[in-house]
C-alpha cells in the first residue's frame, strides 16, 4: 500500500469521506478541485482498500459531483493514465457511455462511416464490456463488422488518417482508468468513472459529440470542459441520446451546444418529423444488439435498406458533420449523407477499415 500522507497529500479517502462527502445526500459538501485530484491520485495507485474506495463512489453518486471536482478528475486521468495519440486529421470525437446499449440499435458506427465518407473524420472510443450495464458499445459493432480493435493508440491515429475513421481501445489508451475494471463492475452502479472517461479525448481533437439523460448534465459536461486545464475541446454538442448513447432518438431530440467563449449555452430541439422521418423508438428496437447493429450497418452503407434505421443513419452521420461545422445546417449534412451512401463511397470505407 502506498504511504498516502506522505506521496500524495493530507486527504486520504477515508477522511474525505469523513469530513467532506460522506455524511448523506444532502448534507454532504463539494470537495476542492485540488481534493477530487488527489483522491483519484489515490484511486489510481491503487491505494484506498476497497471498502473505503466503494464507499467514496457511492457518495459522490449520492451527493452529485460538480464541475469543479469532475474537472479534478479528468484532469488527474489525463495527466496519469489518458495516453493520445493526435492524427494529422482534426476529427469529431465521438465519447458515447462505455458501458453500451442493451435495447436499441448502434447507428454510431455507421454514422461515423457515413461521415467519414462525406469529409468529416470521426473517432470513437469504448472499452469492452464495462459496467454497469456491459452492454453493446463501439467496440462490439466493429468486431462483428470485422474491424480490427484492440489497437494501440498510435495505430487509432493512422486508421483515422487512412480512412477518415478511428477507434481507440480504453485498455490501451487509458490503462489507468481499465484497471478499476473488476471494482467498478463490484459496485453494481454506475460512478463518476464513467462520467469523465466519455471525455478522455485520445485523439487531441477539438469537437466533442457526447449525450446526456437530462439537459442539467449537459451544462455541468461543458462547464467541466471549460474548467479543466487539459481538455482540447473548443466546441462541444451534448444531445439526449437514445439509451444515453450519441444516437439521436426518434421524435424530439432535446440538444445542447457549446462553444469556447460564448457566455451562454444553446440548447434546441429536433424533431425528426421535420425531416421527413415518422418512426418511434420502438422502430428502432433489435433482438440481439451487436450482431443486428452490425448487419443494420452493412445493409445501410450497401443500399440495400431504405427504411427507419437508413435514415436514423443518415441524419447521425449529418449530425457529425454539423457539429465539426462541415455543413451549415442538418438538411445539407442530410443531403450529402444520402449521397455517400447512394454513390458507395460510405461503403468503401468500411472496407478500408477492414483492411486495416
Amino acid at each position: 500500500m502506498a504511504k498516502a500522507t506522505q506521496e500524495f497529500g493530507e486527504w486520504p479517502l477515508k477522511r474525505l469521506m469523513t469530513e467532506i462527502v460522506g455524511s448523506g445526500p444532502k448534507s454532504a459538501d463539494d470537495m476542492t478541485r485540488e481534493q477530487a485530484r488527489e483522491a483519484l491520485q489515490r484511486i489510481l495507485a491503487g491505494e484506498p482498500d476497497e471498502t473505503t474506495l466503494g464507499a467514496f463512489w457511492l457518495a459522490n453518486r449520492w451527493k452529485r459531483n460538480n464541475p469543479e471536482e469532475l474537472a479534478g478528475y479528468t484532469d488527474i486521468m489525463l495527466e496519469e493514465s489518458v495516453v493520445t495519440a493526435e492524427p494529422d486529421a482534426n476529427p469529431v470525437d465521438c465519447g458515447a457511455n462505455y458501458d453500451g446499449k442493451h435495447t436499441s440499435a448502434v447507428l454510431g458506427v455507421g454514422a461515423g462511416l457515413v461521415a467519414a465518407a462525406a469529409g468529416t473524420p470521426v473517432v470513437v472510443h469504448s472499452g469492452d464490456r464495462v459496467p454497469t450495464q456491459k452492454a453493446t458499445a463501439y467496440k462490439h459493432v466493429l468486431d462483428e463488422l470485422g474491424v480490427r480493435t484492440e489497437l494501440e493508440p498510435t495505430e487509432s491515429a493512422e486508421m483515422v488518417d487512412e480512412t477518415g475513421f478511428g477507434f481507440y481501445y480504453q485498455p490501451a489508451f487509458n490503462p489507468g482508468i481499465q484497471e478499476l475494471y473488476e471494482r467498478r463492475d463490484m459496485m453494481g452502479v454506475r460512478t463518476f468513472v464513467n462520467t469523465i472517461e466519455t471525455v478522455a479525448n485520445p485523439a487531441n481533437a477539438d469537437v466533442h459529440l457526447g449525450s446526456f439523460y437530462h439537459l442539467a448534465f449537459a451544462k455541468k459536461m461543458t462547464d467541466l470542459i471549460e474548467e479543466s486545464d487539459h481538455l482540447s475541446f473548443s466546441r462541444a454538442i451534448f444531445f439526449q441520446g437514445m439509451e444515453g448513447y450519441d444516437d439521436i432518438r426518434p421524435g424530439y431530440t432535446k440538444v445542447a451546444e457549446w462553444d469556447e467563449g460564448e457566455a451562454e449555452l444553446e440548447d434546441y430541439e429536433i424533431e425528426t418529423a421535420n425531416y421527413g422521418m415518422e418512426m418511434e423508438a420502438e422502430d428502432l428496437a433489435v433482438d440481439d444488439v451487436t450482431a443486428d447493429s452490425a448487419s443494420i450497418t452493412e445493409e445501410v452503407l450497401a443500399g440495400e435498406r431504405d427504411d427507419d434505421f437508413a435514415d436514423a443513419i443518415a441524419l447521425n452521420g449529418a449530425f457529425r458533420m454539423y457539429a465539426r461545422q462541415d455543413v451549415e445546417s442538418l438538411e445539407d449534412g442530410l443531403e450529402k449523407a444520402r449521397n455517400v451512401i447512394a454513390d458507395g463511397s460510405a461503403e468503401s470505407v468500411l472496407e478500408d477499415l477492414r483492411a486495416f
